[in-house]
């Protein structure tokens, strides 16, 4: 590509970007939005501080690869599972302390929820079994699933937690004195969940490349089918109003509104060229969001307008993970070639 068609994409001027040289698992924020944290494939987590281009920190995280990652629910760090059976805390000074060991199981998916500036929820699956903690890792609750949990979500109050799995989906009450999940029930394999946020729908993503969903709290079904592939990245707007999606050639984006979105008709973003979107991620206080492709392209959408901006050019590889700061203004971005990059907009 042209260094005059490069200088259309943001991450040009607004943007600091590195080779990490590892599949890039997951990138994420910290809850104070100070820090973020890119989980490699070759168990290692670099940490940059927001605001500085050259002072990343490299510190290894797992004897193997992590499998999940996700903000330290208290703190400026992070929590990551690893196939080596551990569940860890990662300091943003880059120190490593353990907080659960699942033996020989590999912690598949990880999901936290912040309390108060001293008090969270960690959650962390390893096959059948969620074990809940609190962030000193003592375990509160041990759920048990039919099946091997593929995805793991708390909603938006921390109330409930929700766990996707072969036919269907569980959703357990955090605080319940008698552990009951309310099954929710669909033939064929789920792979990954999201909970509206405010707490009236849960959808998941399925094997043969649809999605399911279940109103709350009639339970009525939800069915959103048509894409080329499967869908891998969910993700809802701040307020619930629309549903991002991935597994097609543009961000499918559904309305969850005015009786959606069964029976209408979702936009299609940032696509037509057959290349897939991978990857997505709607911003926390806006109605924009950000798109991950199979070439490398990465776009943020403005959905009211359906306005494209280009972010990164397609030379790095598929996207394997995109993430908002916390306020909103930052773009987190990561490929399976191990290209990294954080793109500032609040710059002017």
């Amino acid at each position: 590509m042209s260094q005059t068609a490069d200088a259309a994409f943001l991450l040009n001027s607004r943007g600091v970007s590195r080779d990490l040289d590892a599949y890039v698992v997951a990138a994420r924020f910290s809850r104070d939005g100070r820090h973020v944290g890119f989980a490699l494939g070759d168990g290692t987590v670099w940490l940059a501080p927001l605001g500085s281009s050259t002072d990343w920190t490299q510190v290894t995280a797992h004897d193997g690869a992590p499998l999940d990652f996700a903000a330290d629910p208290t703190g400026n760090g992070f929590i990551s599972g690893g196939d080596d059976g551990k569940l860890v805390r990662v300091a943003a000074d880059a120190t490593i302390s353990g907080v659960a060991d699942f033996g020989t199981k590999w912690v598949e998916h990880v999901a936290t929820y912040p309390i108060d500036n001293t008090k969270g929820l960690i959650a962390a699956s390893a096959g059948k079994l969620v074990r809940l903690f609190d962030t000193t890792g003592r375990v509160l609750k041990e759920l048990t699933h039919p099946s091997t949990v593929t995805g793991l979500v708390f909603d938006a109050k921390g109330k409930r937690i929700g766990a996707s799995h072969y036919n269907g989906a569980s959703l357990w009450f955090v605080a319940a004195k008698t552990d009951t999940p309310r099954k929710l029930e669909w033939k064929g394999s789920h792979t990954t969940i999201l909970i509206h946020p405010e707490g009236d729908a849960v959808v998941t993503a399925m094997q043969e490349n649809a999605l399911h969903g279940w109103k709350l709290p009639d339970g009525a079904h939800m069915r959103m089918s048509g894409y080329p592939a499967k869908t891998a990245s969910l993700s809802f707007t701040r307020n619930g109003k629309w549903m991002a999606s991935s597994g097609a050639d543009a961000m499918v984006i559904w309305p969850f509104f005015g009786g959606g979105p069964m029976g209408k008709a979702p936009l299609e973003l940032a696509g037509g060229d057959g290349i897939i979107c991978a990857q997505l991620a709607c911003n926390p206080k806006d109605e924009i969001v950000a798109g991950g492709f199979t070439d490398g392209l990465v776009v943020v959408a403005d959905i009211n307008s359906s306005r494209i901006l280009p972010v990164v050019p397609p030379q790095h590889g598929p996207i394997s993970t995109l993430a908002w700061s916390p306020d909103g203004t930052t773009l987190a971005v990561g490929s399976e070639t191990g290209f990294a990059a954080l793109i500032d907009f609040a710059r002017h």
